[in-house]
């Protein structure tokens, strides 16, 4: 069984993405479409780094 691992917060605290818009973004979640293509950048960037 896989388990789930919370990336936003594992970011958070690795300090990876620590500027204000990304710590904003991760922490309340995206509120418009420039917010989600930005959180899916991150994520990737969260994968390569992960792997």
């Amino acid at each position: 069984m896989k388990e789930e691992i919370d990336w936003e917060k594992e970011l958070l605290e690795s300090g990876k993405f620590n500027n204000k818009f990304s710590k904003n973004v991760l922490e309340n979640g995206a509120k418009n479409y420039m917010q989600e293509i930005y959180m899916g950048y991150i994520f990737n960037r969260w994968r390569k780094i992960r792997d």
